[in-house]
Formats: structure tokens, C-alpha cells, sequence
């Protein structure tokens, strides 16, 4: 089955955003038909007081999202590339793996799910100034029955997004510092670069301790 974003990872990471916007948070819903199907988009822009690196190494976490993201129950590292997810859409809980398409740092991470409903996400960074940089969160989903359809036309699932912009916000300003970070590349759903950390050790992709909200992980690094 071939999917569809929109655009989402195949054009350019700044395709939808205005330079000349400083805003402190701005929005974008759309709904698009793709040949699977309506999927709906939904996009928020926050700037965040902190440093460009800092603001992406964090979001390199994706364990640490239900942290922050508010639909997002859990996410579950797999390796560079794959990740599992429980989240809920509209009051509809879904569960599925996903896959990194792309990865640069401080610039964007992409990623869409493997099967089932599609999901899709995109994160990109603008540094404004050194301790400022401006987070821009897209999320693609096909609604799945009445209570999803219902749940996005009242922008239930966009005010999911910009709150957890703004949770982001003040997760990463309160701290300072990001609780890990990978430095790697992933080009088309492939590691192009791991990421070597100083002193020649491979930097890894999993946080350096469990979510607050999800389950604890054995110390091979993965959650159960």
C-alpha cells in the first residue's frame, strides 16, 4: 500500500513554514485526500528559550514523549529507526509501530507508521538566536470511525498538538538541558550516520532513564 502524507517527508523540512514568522505559536489544519483515504494534518509552532541543540536532542527521546505529547500513552525504542507507540486519536486508542524516515540533527525528524490507520509525524527546528529557537510539530492521521471523525472536527486532536507543544516548552525550559540525545542521520528509513559521541562511543537513541508516564525498562535499554 502506498502512502500518502501530503508532502510531508518527501518535499523540503521547511516546505510549510514562513521565515519571516516569529510568533510565539501559530496553527495549520488541513485535511487532505490521499489514495488511501482522508488524512488529517494538523501544525504548531512554539518558540522555546533554549538552544537549537538542546531543543532537538530532546525530542531524539522518543521515549521520554508521553512526557510532553498529550495523546501519546507510550512509545517503546526498537531500534535506530523503529519505534512502537500506544497513543489515542478522538477517545480511540491505537497501538502500532512506526518507522524514522528522516533524521537530521538539528534540523528534522520525521517518522510514519508501518500498517494499519496512518499516522505521521514531523518535528523541525529554526534557531532564532542562540538561546531561542523556534519548534514546528506536524501530525498526520486517518481518522477511523465516527468518534475520531467527530473528535478532529471540533479540534480535539489539534488542541492535543499545540498543548503538547506548549508542555514541551516548559518540559525543556524548566530543565535546562536535554536528558539525552543521539546525533545521528537517517536518510529514506536508513542510518546514513550513527551519531559518534566524543571521546569515540557511539551515541545511542533511547533516554537515559524511563518516562514518567511509561513503563520501566530493563537494563538492556528497552522498556517491556
Amino acid at each position: 500500500m502506498r502512502r500518502h502524507w501530503g508532502g510531508l517527508v518527501d518535499r523540503s523540512a521547511r516546505w510549510f513554514l514562513d521565515p519571516g514568522d516569529d510568533l510565539p505559536l501559530r496553527r495549520v489544519i488541513s485535511s487532505t485526500h490521499g489514495e488511501d483515504g482522508l488524512v488529517s494534518s494538523h501544525q504548531h509552532s512554539v518558540v522555546v528559550d533554549r538552544p537549537v541543540r538542546t531543543v532537538y536532542d530532546q525530542w531524539t527521546q522518543f521515549e521520554k514523549y508521553p512526557d510532553f505529547m498529550e495523546n501519546v500513552e507510550m512509545v517503546r525504542q526498537l531500534d535506530d529507526t523503529k519505534t512502537h507507540w500506544k497513543v489515542r486519536v478522538g477517545g480511540v486508542e491505537r497501538e502500532y509501530d512506526a518507522t524514522i524516515t528522516q533524521q537530521r540533527p538539528d534540523e528534522i525528524i520525521a517518522w510514519h507508521s508501518l500498517a494499519g490507520p496512518e499516522h505521521g509525524g514531523m518535528v523541525t527546528f529554526d534557531p532564532l538566536e542562540p538561546e531561542r529557537t523556534r519548534v514546528t510539530l506536524r501530525l498526520d492521521f486517518e481518522p477511523e470511525g465516527f468518534t475520531e471523525s467527530v473528535g478532529d472536527a471540533v479540534g480535539v486532536v489539534s488542541s492535543n498538538v499545540e498543548n503538547s507543544l506548549e508542555r514541551f516548552k516548559e518540559f525543556i525550559e524548566d530543565r535546562g538541558s536535554s536528558t539525552g540525545s543521539w546525533r545521528g542521520t537517517v536518510d529514506g528509513g536508513v542510518v546514513a550516520d550513527g551519531g559518534t559521541a566524543p571521546g569515540g562511543t557511539s551515541s545511542t537513541p533511547w533516554s537515559d532513564g524511563p518516562s514518567m508516564t511509561s513503563e520501566p525498562r530493563e537494563p538492556g535499554g528497552m522498556e517491556l
